[in-house]
């Protein structure tokens, strides 16, 4: 498992899934992937192999951010990863048999990419040449073809069905991979006869397929799509995204559009940042794929392309009722004669695709003249009845300054003039709008908008956190600071605090759990076994951790940055003093308590011997106190 886990680094594991930036330290921070954030508070770092969320408090290793973001089981997440660092994986008594042993979402796997290989192998027969055809006349040659995988579905009953058993999977997991069907003598092919787009997930896998009609004869819908299984949600996946997240997250800008060959007419005439829904409306989930890998900064930019249409209008008023749920801007861009990506680069070619998806209409402007267009201008019923429809979307409106200029804009679009009522009118709205919950629901998402490792060690004090229930830490008590820092050192730099850290005492940290971290340290050989191998040794640390709450706090630590500027000797040498002067003040006070219960009536050699014991403390004090670390 260690050989597996330590393949594969873990923000390369991470950045399949969303963007990761430098956070200071060596770690790397993004939006996290497990709960809705605007802040990022997810860290990852990589030379410990860990990330964790400070925000929700998921934490762990390579192997526990692939079971909790894509299902897995324990043995999955191992295959998987030791798959993709090409690793042969040896299994004991008896053997290893593919077929029965293997998770079943890998198998679902396995099975679209064998099914993936087959469609597009059958494209080059003779059969095929009509989905050829179709291709060409939309201006894509076979260079194209297989830069996107497009393969082509045989006519017949069951070609795949009969191909995939020969490659030993059950007709039970073709079933529940949904590419066979049920028939009158057994399963079936889904797809027949169609043109065959492969669906990835954002890490690349085939979990879904997008198949065009091609013949009349065909009474089927014009597109048929994978039906909902295990590894695919048509509402959680956007086509394209495999391709176009390094350059969406590169250039802080994504382009959504309507199908699978506007996609790929956008990204052979230079615009990689495309990507499509699946037979679905735009939605929330897909916001939170898009939100990911932008970073959700408030340069960022999402450009809707939307057919000219009166569908194409609605699935345009539809994204922006999501739009609050971006920090980036968004846009809506609709080409000349209601031509969509792809026409337009077949009539007009690459250039104007390109000047195509250059922002040119806010969304929320494009909205607000949809709305008023149904309205009578002319009279004042109807400009009073666009404006109270109109107004609610001016007041969404994120930025202040530019709500107040769109609402000017308003009254002029209305015809109204006295503009100040317009203003004050859309303010009121606003506010009403923040009075109703506009700030955002509370929970995870808005409890976690700062990165600050006072908002996981707060949940000890509210008890609001399942992962982290415990005894309480206080962050503005500067024992509990100290003690934190010195951790941190322990977990992440041992090499700064070792051998003089090992002989610290579990009682000398005066936080329960800052206790629980330092016997775990303790009883994985002490933070010198770090100096060999820091991913070892702290796994070592979380398996020694008693319970779930001590493990997540030692992955905090681990991952969490230091609040020095310079982390050298001096700086770890700071801490650790702080610690033992602060444990040494404790028991010079236990001790000076007891020497005054004594009294002078006590026996002479007790108190002789407490005595003693204050006057070497109060030296140890002052050496600490004059010459620092030296003195430890």
């Amino acid at each position: 498992m260690k050989v597996v886990r330590d393949a594969v680094p873990i923000d390369t594991v991470v950045s399949e899934y969303l963007q990761l930036r430098p956070a200071g330290g060596g770690n790397m921070k993004g939006l996290c992937p497990f709960h809705d954030e605007k802040s990022p508070s997810f860290q990852v770092s990589p030379s410990k192999g860990l990330f964790h969320c400070f925000g929700c408090q998921e934490g762990g290793d390579t192997i526990a951010f692939v079971m909790k973001i894509d299902h897995l089981s324990f043995s999955e997440t191992v295959e998987r990863l030791a798959a993709k660092a090409g690793i042969t994986l040896r299994y004991e008594e008896g053997g290893y048999n593919p077929t029965h042993q293997r998770g079943e979402r890998i198998r679902l796997v396995e099975a679209h990419k064998a099914a993936a290989d087959f469609y597009v192998e059958q494209l080059g027969g003779e059969e095929a040449a009509i989905g050829r055809k179709f291709l060409a006349e939309r201006g894509f040659d076979q260079s194209a073809a297989e830069h996107f995988g497009v393969g082509y579905s045989p006519a017949g009953w069951d070609h795949l069905t009969r191909f995939l058993r020969g490659k030993g999977f059950s007709d039970k997991e073709l079933l529940l991979a949904g590419l066979s069907q049920d028939g009158r003598r057994g399963p079936i092919d889904r797809f027949r006869g169609r043109l065959m787009w492969p669906i990835r997930d954002i890490s690349g896998e085939v979990v879904g397929f997008g198949a065009r009609k091609l013949r009349d004869d065909d009474n089927g819908p014009k597109y048929l799509n994978t039906p909902d299984t295990a590894i695919y949600k048509k509402s959680q996946v956007l086509y394209g995204v495999d391709l176009a997240k390094k350059d969406i997250a590169k250039a802080s800008r994504a382009v959504v559009v309507e199908g699978y060959t506007d996609v790929m007419a956008c990204h052979l005439a230079g615009i990689t940042t495309a990507i499509a829904t699946c037979g679905t409306a735009f939605g929330t989930d897909h916001i939170k794929i898009l939100r990911r890998l932008l970073m959700d900064n408030g340069s960022a930019r999402v450009i809707f392309t939307f057919d000219g249409d009166a569908a194409g209008q609605k699935a345009a008023l539809r994204a922006f009722e999501d739009d609050q749920k971006f920090a980036a801007e968004t846009y809506i861009a609709i080409a000349p004669d209601g031509m969509d990506p792809c026409e337009l680069r077949l009539n007009k070619g690459d250039a104007a695709v390109q000047d195509l998806v250059e922002p040119r209409t806010p969304l929320f402007e494009f909205a607000i003249r949809q709305i008023v267009s149904r309205y009578d201008l002319e009279t004042p019923a109807g400009r009073a009845s666009a404006l109270d429809e109109a107004g609610p979307i001016v007041a969404r409106i994120k930025n202040g300054a530019s709500q107040h200029e769109v609402a000017v804009q308003l009254a002029g679009i209305l015809g109204i003039l006295d503009t100040q009522f317009v203003v004050k009118r859309v303010a009121q709205m606003a506010r009403w709008a923040r009075d109703r919950g506009g700030r955002g629901p509370a929970g995870p998402a808005s409890s976690s908008s700062s990165s600050s490792p006072s908002s996981a060690a707060s949940s000890y004090d509210s008890g609001q956190s399942p992962a982290l229930s415990g005894p309480a830490l206080n962050l503005r008590s500067p024992a509990h600071r100290t003690e934190r820092e010195l951790l941190k050192l322990a977990l992440q730099r041992p090499e700064l605090v070792s051998p003089a850290f090992d002989a610290y005492g579990v009682d000398e940290f005066t936080a329960p759990p800052y206790a629980a971290v330092r016997r775990a340290v303790e009883d994985a050989g002490g933070a010198e076994q770090g100096m060999a191998s820091a991913p070892e040794y702290l796994a070592g640390v979380r398996e020694a951790a008693p319970n779930d709450a001590v493990r997540a706090l030692v992955t905090e630590l681990a991952v969490e940055v230091f609040h020095g500027k310079t982390i050298d000797e001096a700086y770890a040498g700071e801490q650790l003093v702080r610690v033992r002067l602060r444990a040494v003040d404790l028991r010079i006070h236990d001790v000076t308590s007891t020497l005054a219960r004594l009294g002078t009536g006590a026996d002479h050699e007790r108190h002789q011997a407490v005595q003693n014991e204050l006057w070497v403390l109060q030296q140890y004090r002052q050496s600490l106190r004059n010459s620092g670390a030296a003195a430890l």
